[in-house]
């Protein structure tokens, strides 16, 4: 077996020296404290283990910035990987390590080829739904192969255009029912979502699924989390606010080994 059906993995990066230098889109550089992010990203990890995930370390890449967004290098399901081409150049040595890792456990590699660029950040997985975000990072010939790829597996591919953020879950996540949730001023096509949460924070709109209920998610977000406490989910907030500079949320900063939304 891949891993322990009861006990998920997740692949985490330690965030690089060069942290501060990450690239932007859509926001305003400010300094970024490296010290703090980096005991926020332990925080963030503690709090994977906390809640009955195992996290294990990929190799670093401290030449790469934004190396501690490491989703972006992989999309998973069941027993198969995709390793991404970022659609950033100054990225596509990350995935080095995020393939080792995935080749050490056993998963079936395959890698978006040239020209085809693709971010694991644009892909939403709900059960056996692919929402992929097509903007500034994933176009279409990447779409169309990872279509090729998980498509004889079962999975629907879903292609949604995204201009007003970096990545397709800088704008939405899901909760454990597949519903979608999102800041509406940042949602673009809400109407290929069956099911949409409005939430009323930005940084809100991101949550990683810890499973019984329990959604690890930004504490920037207090009425997101008080909103989802009263659906019936139990947040688990983390202070992220320096990765929050650089574009970064809650779902980047690890790949998930499980099959659930996410």
């Amino acid at each position: 077996m891949l891993h322990e059906p009861n006990r998920p993995t997740a692949l985490v990066r330690r965030p690089g020296p060069r942290l501060a230098e990450g690239q932007l889109t859509h926001l305003d550089r400010v300094p970024v404290d490296t010290g703090l992010a980096l005991r926020q990203w332990e925080a963030y990890t503690a709090a994977l283990r906390a809640h009955g995930w195992h996290t294990e370390e990929v190799a670093p890449a401290e030449d790469c910035p934004d190396a501690v967004f490491v989703e972006d290098t992989a999309v998973v399901y069941r027993d198969t990987a995709l390793i991404t081409r970022p659609g950033a150049v100054p990225r596509r040595p990350e995935t080095a390590g995020t393939e080792a890792a995935l080749a050490a456990r056993g998963y079936t590699l395959h890698h978006v080829e040239a020209p085809g660029t693709l971010d694991g950040g644009d892909v939403l997985k709900v059960g056996d739904t692919f929402y992929v975000g097509r903007g500034g990072r994933t176009d279409d010939e990447g779409i169309a192969q990872l279509a090729a790829v998980f498509r004889p597996l079962g999975v629907r591919v879903v292609t949604v255009p995204v201009s007003l953020v970096l990545h397709l879950k800088t704008a939405v996540t899901a909760l454990p029912d597949g519903t979608v949730i999102g800041h509406p001023p940042l949602v673009e096509h809400r109407e290929l979502f069956p099911r949409f949460l409005a939430v009323p924070e930005e940084s809100g709109a991101h949550v990683v699924l810890l499973g019984e209920g329990r959604l690890l998610m930004a504490a920037g977000a207090p009425r997101t989390a008080d909103l989802l406490a009263s659906l019936g989910h139990t947040p688990v907030p983390v202070d992220i606010s320096e990765f929050e500079k650089l574009e970064g949320c809650v779902t980047c900063l690890s790949v998930r080994l499980r099959d659930a939304p996410g």
